[in-house]
């Protein structure tokens, strides 16, 4: 998946690059990837969103998803670097009170 770059470990959390769009097509192919990427690495992921342009609701659900199988081990999501119409989204569907958005 292109949108998608694992860089590793930094700090202790995994980070993963998200850049162009993520929706309805590409969704699961982004879920499998960084789960993948988790198994190899487990530890809180960092998603860093400064190159994601768009994202629409079957993405809202996979971030939900991944947060899920994460938490089920300990660990956490944040997202950094977030476009404001992206956040808003977030913000809107009140997942910043379930995952760090900053």
């Amino acid at each position: 998946m292109e949108e998608l770059k694992v860089v590793g470990l930094e700090n202790g959390a995994l980070r993963i690059v998200l850049s162009g769009d993520i929706d309805l097509g590409n969704a699961e192919a982004f879920y499998t990837e960084t789960i993948a990427a988790y198994t190899e690495n487990p530890a809180n992921v960092v998603f860093d969103c400064a190159a994601l342009n768009f994202i629409d609701s079957t993405t809202l659900g996979t971030f939900v998803k991944i947060l899920k199988t994460l938490k089920g081990n300990g660990h956490s999501v944040r997202l950094v670097d977030l476009q404001p119409k992206i956040k808003k989204l977030f913000l809107i569907c009140s997942l910043d009170k379930i995952m760090e958005i900053a």
